[in-house]
């Protein structure tokens, strides 16, 4: 696992400017790796998965209610009851 792959595959994107219009756009995961891995970076899904976890942890318990929320409401919607 290669949090610091992906860490530095973002802070090259933020500089290039075709990076960053591709990563700006909604991309698939497995389109989002072929990106790294075309810029020469070494990332796997795990990686992703792991840097999405280190975000998270980073948030405070209100963000983490409000989230809770958002998706208790979004699948409140999805499923008819």
């Amino acid at each position: 696992m290669s949090l610091e792959q992906l860490d530095a595959f973002l802070a090259e994107a933020r500089q290039r400017q075709p990076l960053a219009a591709r990563l700006a756009e909604p991309l698939e995961l497995v389109d989002f790796l072929d990106l790294a891995r075309g810029a020469g970076y070494a990332v796997e899904e795990a990686d992703v998965i792991a840097a999405q976890q280190r975000q998270e942890s980073r948030l405070s318990d209100a963000e983490l209610q409000r989230r809770a929320g958002q998706e208790a409401r979004r699948l409140r919607h999805f499923i008819n009851a």
